[in-house]
């Protein structure tokens, strides 16, 4: 088989099950239905599509706007390669796509299109289908359908099952683009609740998008956000931002991780690896090995004292792993470009928008499970 008719059917392949994988996974969020784990017919398969076709839709926008971009600037580029995720309960079907940049990129200007357009890109779609998914919500009775159980209460149903915490809860964290909406462009009397949210798939595949978007959007390494940020602000001014941001990052993240409320067994073996992981994590800016351990120290006091005096106070622990990530994978730090030359006026004022998209797409607890 010719090579390059291989290389498009592995991208043609991935997005096929990834694809597939997600529209199941619509399935599931949208009425608990699952192949292989409940009762499954074609028009459980047709009803995930509702949530699958706009959340790849808008993948597939953000990441070929980084190819045209790339391709514009004669940057070899693959393809993007999807990547599905197994069908399982509680899984969004993928974990997004990806293009690989086949030769060094020597401009610091094509460094910030190419970050900048993919992000831009998604986002402009995602508006749209946030604006459709608000502006045509289904009756409040709609809920019902999906939970018999939900009609005996009435509107009283949060109370009963979320507020005496009977049953678990998957609720997101709203960003400062869906409130916008929900005031907005919403009917007040359908907006779903928090702990519903997955229940309305372009509700939930609109969330997704802005969530990825501000996944890309972080102002760190070579991120799409670290890209924009060094065409902004150049080398020095991205190393201190991104290793700012990055340590605010671990800070709030580790927050009502180790407590002084946990028992002394519990912390005797928690506190040594808690620092042992924020070290390997900050090991990612590249200091020296004591250097790195005290502001392993620093941030581990700073939370258990601050845990001591607001016990309530609690951060994101998802957010750990991911800058695990990058610390050990991705990188704080921007590489230089051989060739630095200053942003047009045009690319300054889109650049300093994405930051802002970045601003109102971010959630600082994504996904709250009670």
């Amino acid at each position: 088989m010719d090579r390059n008719i291989r290389k498009y059917l592995t991208h043609l392949g991935l997005f096929v099950v990834t694809f597939l994988s997600t529209t199941l996974s619509g399935s599931y969020f949208i009425r608990g239905k699952m192949w292989g784990y409940t009762e499954y017919s074609w028009q459980d398969f047709l009803e995930g599509m509702h949530y699958s076709v706009p959340f790849l839709l808008i993948l597939t926008v953000h990441e070929f706007g980084h190819y045209f971009t790339a391709r514009y600037h004669k940057i070899k580029t693959t393809l993007p390669f999807y990547i599905p995720l197994p069908p399982f309960p509680m899984l969004i079907g993928t974990m997004g796509a990806i293009i690989r940049i086949k030769q060094a990129v020597q401009s610091k200007m094509i460094h910030f299109d190419i970050g900048l357009s993919g992000p831009l890109a998604g986002f402009i779609v995602a508006i749209g289908l946030l604006y459709y998914g608000y502006s045509n919500l289904p009756p409040a009775e709609y809920i019902y359908d999906i939970h018999p159980e939900y009609k005996e209460y009435g509107e009283n149903y949060r109370e009963h099952f979320y507020d005496n915490d009977t049953v678990m809860s998957v609720a997101v964290g709203k960003n400062l683009t869906i409130l916008f909406f929900e005031r907005y462009v919403a009917d007040p009397e359908r907006i779903p609740d928090v702990n519903e949210f997955l229940h309305y798939p372009y509700l939930f595949a609109g969330f997704l998008a802005l969530f990825f978007t501000a996944l890309n959007l972080l102002p760190i390494g070579q991120l799409d956000g670290g890209h924009v940020l060094y065409g902004l602000l150049g080398s020095r001014w991205h190393s201190i931002v991104a290793t700012t941001f990055f340590l605010g990052l671990l800070f709030y993240a580790g927050l009502g991780y180790v407590t002084p409320l946990q028992s002394y067994d519990q912390l005797l073996w928690s506190v040594p690896l808690y620092i042992a992981f924020l070290y390997f994590a900050l090991r990612g800016l590249r200091k020296g090995t004591q250097t790195t351990l005290m502001y392993a120290l620093i941030i581990f006091t700073a939370q258990f004292l601050l845990a001591l005096v607001k016990p309530e106070i609690e951060g994101f622990q998802g957010w750990l792993l991911f800058g695990l990530l990058i610390g050990r994978l991705l990188g704080v730090y921007h590489p230089k470009s051989p060739i630095e030359e200053p942003l047009d006026l045009k690319r300054q004022i889109l650049g300093w928008l994405t930051l802002i998209i970045f601003i109102i797409s971010f959630s600082p607890a994504p996904l709250i499970i009670n």
